[in-house]
């Protein structure tokens, strides 16, 4: 039980302070700038550029309230809790934040306002949940029709940045794509910060020794898998591990210190899934 209220909590700051960083990003740089955001936050940025009307916060909440409604039935309840826990952070701290523009070059201002947003967004998607918007209606396509997340998010955002073309300055719809390129990719990033694995497959002669010491040294899991050399025809068994960036570097040494003649293979991952590493996040 403590376990699961320490998970509860966890999640929960993950999502606050995500939003807090997004909100700055979108507040304190982008809407003193006039610039634009993919997904529904660019809906929103759009809406109260053109109308004045309550303010992005505000703007938000209410385009995402068809979507809770849709996630309601699609989605998993500890996701879509999270969700709206997540949703409704981002909109109270884009209300309480002061617009201004806190970086005069248009340029910085949108490759900056990008990373602050994709950290914003990277932070909360570390978490059991979401921010909302655009990820609830790409997960129900992407389950109901098969249609990838990527590929639906590239098409609403060619959407958005082609309904601003027919209101704004073309300069001001180029820095918002380079915005919007610069928050994917430093989200991207922040996803993967604290998720690096590496997968090690090592081809030895002393395979059981190898094993052995990983397992009771490096306090990791090991795996043979059957294989025979190509050119003597000799069975070998292969070792597969996963390790951090960490351990690599004494996984490396351990190896050598068996069988310096050995091969070893490094590959980075994304995401492993499994007992000691990441849990699967439930849509």
């Amino acid at each position: 039980m403590l376990a699961k209220h320490r998970s509860i909590l966890w999640n929960l700051g993950l999502l606050t302070f995500g939003a807090s960083v997004f909100s700055v990003g979108i507040q304190e740089i982008v809407v003193g700038k006039g610039l634009m955001a993919g997904g529904i936050s660019g809906v929103a940025l759009l809406l109260y550029y053109l109308t004045g009307l309550f303010g992005p916060g505000v703007l938000y909440f209410l385009l995402n309230v068809p979507l809770m409604l849709l996630g309601w039935h699609s989605l998993s309840r500890r996701f879509f809790l999270y969700t709206l826990f997540g949703m409704g952070a981002i909109s109270a701290t884009m209300q309480l934040l002061p617009a201004r523009a806190l970086i005069a070059d248009p340029l910085l201002a949108a490759i900056f306002g990008g990373a602050v947003m994709g950290a914003g967004s990277g932070i909360m998607l570390r978490s059991l949940g979401s921010a909302g918007g655009t990820d609830i209606l790409a997960i129900w396509l992407n389950q109901k029709y098969n249609l990838r997340i990527g590929q639906f998010n590239f098409f609403f955002n060619l959407a958005v940045f082609a309904a601003g073309l027919a209101f704004y300055e073309p300069t001001l719809v180029l820095y918002s794509i380079i915005l919007s390129y610069t928050n994917s990719k430093v989200m991207d990033y922040f996803l993967s910060l604290f998720n690096q694995r590496k997968m090690v497959f090592i081809i030895s002669d002393k395979a059981d020794a190898i094993a052995r010491d990983i397992i009771h040294n490096l306090r990791r899991g090991a795996t043979f898998l059957h294989g025979a050399g190509a050119y003597t025809g000799k069975s070998k068994r292969v070792i597969l591990t996963i390790t951090n960036t960490v351990q690599i570097k004494r996984l490396e040494e351990l190896v050598f210190s068996h069988d310096p003649n050995a091969f070893f293979v490094v590959e980075n991952t994304f995401n492993v899934l499994g007992e000691g590493f990441s849990r699967r996040k439930v849509y």
